[in-house]
């Protein structure tokens, strides 16, 4: 069991596999994460076009992935008198495992791949797709990936995120303006002589 205090100090606990006991694995174990440049790319790009903007958490993102390690572990009371003792194969992507986080990008990537997005050149979790406004003129809708935590820009971000949770849970309550994105603060303002405009800040307030 890992506690551990987040940037915001809320606090978390988790069960976690002993990946430091287990063999070294022939899969590509790198997983990359969305970077604060493109975060900050993002409220602009949300401002200048006047596009919404919506955060949401994949619950437990890395059990919703299969393992690409072949381990197992022999169960403990805590499984049951009918199974103490005996062994068991993990074939899900447990915290804690040498490929979990790439198992799980793989994952992710696949889905937003079948949902119509594709990955920027620039940065591979900024995931995009072509798309026509309300009046009709043309856009991109983006989505922003750090591991399990998600950005979503669009002038209906709520129908892509509800699409998402067809495949993977989101976490109660986590579909929502954010107020804190990769530890940093951020905020929605109106200008006075622009009441109609909405800008965005982030801070490390």
């Amino acid at each position: 069991m890992i506690f551990d205090i987040k940037m915001d100090f809320t606090r978390k606990a988790r069960f976690v596999a002993g990946g430091h006991v287990t063999d070294p694995t022939s899969n590509l174990t790198y997983s990359s994460v969305v970077a604060r440049d493109s975060i900050r790319l993002a409220f602009l790009i949300a401002a200048l076009n006047d596009l919404e903007v919506l955060g949401g958490d994949i619950s437990n993102a890395y059990l919703q992935a299969p393992t690409k390690e072949k381990v197992h572990t022999i169960c403990g009371p805590e499984f049951g008198h009918q199974l103490q003792g005996r062994f068991a194969i993990i074939c899900r992507a447990l915290y804690g495992l040498k490929s979990s986080g790439a198992a799980w990008h793989s994952s992710f990537a696949g889905t937003l791949n079948d949902l119509g997005f594709m990955s920027s050149l620039a940065d591979p979790d900024v995931w995009m797709q072509p798309a026509n406004k309300r009046n009709g003129s043309p856009y991109y809708e983006y989505i922003f990936v750090y591991v399990d935590d998600l950005l979503v820009i669009s002038e209906s971000p709520k129908r892509i995120l509800q699409g998402i949770n067809q495949v993977y849970r989101m976490k109660e309550g986590s579909i929502a303006i954010p107020e804190l994105y990769l530890g940093a603060q951020i905020k929605q303002f109106r200008f006075p002589d622009r009441p109609n405009e909405i800008s965005w800040s982030m801070s490390a307030e």
